[in-house]
C-alpha cells in the first residue's frame, strides 16, 4: 500500500452486513468478477489520507471473503441498530484513540472516487471544533429530486447540516426554477443529495452510540438525524463527485456498465 501523504490516527471502516430486505448478500455480489466488498475496498485504499481499512461485518462469510482477497475484517455483533453503531464497536475492538478520525465508508458504492473522502477530512484540519462530517452532491438528474431513495440535505449558512430527509426538501411553494435562469418572481434553488459516507473523531463517535434512537431517525430511516436531533452538527461538505449506489440487484449493471466505460475511455 502507497502510504505518501498518509496520515497516521486516520481509520476507514466499511460496515458490512450479509442480511438484506432488498437485496440479501449484497457484499458478496460480483461486480465484474469481484465481490463488491471487494471493490469499496480497493477504492478506500486509493485516499491519500486513510491510513488503515477494516471491514466491520456480523457475517462469517463476509469475513472469510476479505480474508481471502487480503482485506482486514473484524466481527461485530448482530444486533446493532445501524452501520454507526458497527462502526463504533469496531473502533473500540480496535483500540483506537479518542482523538482518532474514523472514516465511515459505504459498502454498496463499489466506485466511489477516493478524492471525495480526502474532501470530507479537511474541515478537522480546517475547524478544528469539528466533530463530524459528510458529503453532499448538488443533484444533477432531476428525478433524485422526489425519489425517496435518494435521501436530500439542506445547509445553514456555514455549511452544517440543518435536516436530512427522504422527501424533496427545500419546498418550492410560490415557484421557482431548479437551477436555472431566474425568472421574475421565482427563486433558483439548488437540491443537494447526501452521500453516506462520514468522519468523526472516535470520542465523538462513542458519544453518538450511547444516544436513543431518535424519533425522526426513526421515522426516516437515517441514521444521521440522531446526532441532529440531539443538538450536534454535522459539518457537510459539497463535493463535485457522484456515487453510483446498489440497492438492488438490477442496479449492479449500472456500475460494470459504468466500468467498462471508463475502461474503454482509458
Amino acid at each position: 500500500m502507497n502510504t505518501k501523504n498518509r496520515q497516521s490516527g486516520i481509520t476507514a471502516i466499511i460496515p458490512s452486513r450479509y442480511g438484506s430486505s432488498r437485496f440479501e448478500g449484497k457484499p458478496l455480489a460480483s461486480v465484474a468478477g469481484k465481490p463488491m466488498i471487494q471493490r469499496v475496498y480497493e477504492q478506500a485504499l486509493k485516499s491519500e489520507k486513510i491510513e488503515t481499512v477494516i471491514v466491520a461485518t456480523d457475517d462469517d462469510r463476509i469475513f472469510r471473503a476479505v480474508e481471502k482477497f487480503g482485506g482486514k475484517a473484524i466481527l461485530t455483533e448482530s444486533t446493532l441498530r445501524s452501520g454507526t453503531d458497527r462502526v463504533a464497536q469496531a473502533t473500540t475492538l480496535l483500540g483506537l484513540a479518542p482523538d482518532d478520525i474514523v472514516v465511515n465508508i459505504q459498502g454498496d458504492q463499489p466506485l466511489f472516487n477516493p478524492a471525495c473522502i480526502d474532501e470530507m477530512l479537511a474541515p478537522f484540519v480546517t475547524e478544528p471544533m469539528v466533530m463530524m462530517s459528510t458529503l453532499a452532491f448538488k443533484i444533477i438528474n432531476l428525478c433524485e429530486i422526489t425519489d425517496p431513495k435518494d435521501v436530500k440535505v439542506v445547509l445553514d449558512k456555514d455549511g452544517y447540516a440543518l435536516y436530512f430527509s427522504r422527501s424533496r426538501i427545500p419546498f418550492l411553494r410560490d415557484g421557482g426554477t431548479l437551477d436555472g435562469e431566474i425568472s421574475e418572481g421565482e427563486t433558483r434553488v439548488n437540491y443537494y443529495k447526501h452521500l453516506g459516507f462520514y468522519a468523526y473523531r472516535k470520542s465523538f463517535l462513542d458519544r453518538i452510540a450511547t444516544l436513543p434512537e431518535g424519533t425522526l431517525e426513526n421515522i426516516e430511516k437515517l441514521e444521521q438525524l440522531r446526532v441532529l436531533e440531539y443538538g450536534y452538527r454535522i459539518k457537510v461538505v459539497i463535493t463535485s463527485h457522484d456515487s453510483l449506489e446498489v440497492d438492488i440487484p438490477e442496479d449492479i449493471v449500472k456500475i460494470e456498465n459504468s466500468l467498462l466505460k471508463k475502461s474503454v475511455e482509458s
